[in-house]
């Protein structure tokens, strides 16, 4: 699901709110559009990065916690396409070591914990819309997540493409025990 609010005026800034959890859309769009944002909302990572594309919003709230694509390799591609990304992760309070590494290595603004209240983002405004820190990860992002498509020839990929140009597992792994008969 998308949904852009019903703006009056066209010239304020987007943001782009990345979540698949309706009451954490629903609280971040109140307290964006409580600070004069547009909001355009969106459940999945990897219409997040087309909607970054193709959108262009000035600030990005980022869950890790997204189905297709997870929220970090959603940041740094998002980092890859624009190096100006304005990019704050959220996160539960079990993850948040993650996503400070995450948010270090997309070069992310700020790190939210949910519930997201108005007074941790008045709290963390100052970092939001502070510099812009280097992505560290991006140079690292097609060694971490081949694109599998690039052999993609129209037609479908077979588990052997898939693996081709992969090492094989050490022999000691591909070796199996005899059984109780074998012996015998």
């Amino acid at each position: 699901m998308t949904r852009v609010t019903d703006v009056e005026d066209e010239d304020a800034p987007l943001v782009l709110v990345v979540d698949n959890n309706a009451m954490v859309l629903h609280r971040l769009h109140q307290l964006f559009t409580q600070r004069g944002y547009r909001v355009l909302e969106c459940e999945d990572g990897d219409k997040a990065v087309d909607l970054f594309v193709s959108e262009e919003p000035e600030l990005v709230l980022l869950s890790l916690d997204i189905p297709t694509l997870d929220g970090h390799v959603a940041a740094l591609e998002m980092r890859e396409s624009r190096n100006d990304a304005r990019i704050v992760l959220i996160s539960s309070r079990g993850r948040m070591e993650l996503a400070g590494d995450a948010a270090f290595s997309a070069g992310a603004v700020s790190v939210l914990q949910k519930p997201v209240t108005a007074t941790s983002v008045d709290e963390a405004w100052g970092d939001i819309m502070g510099d812009i820190p280097e992505a560290p990860g991006v140079a690292d992002l097609d060694q971490l997540y081949p694109d599998i498509d690039e052999k993609d020839t129209g037609e479908e990929i077979s588990a052997a493409d898939m693996l081709d140009g992969l090492p094989l597992p050490p022999p000691c792994l591909l070796y199996t025990s005899p059984s109780p008969r074998d012996l015998s």
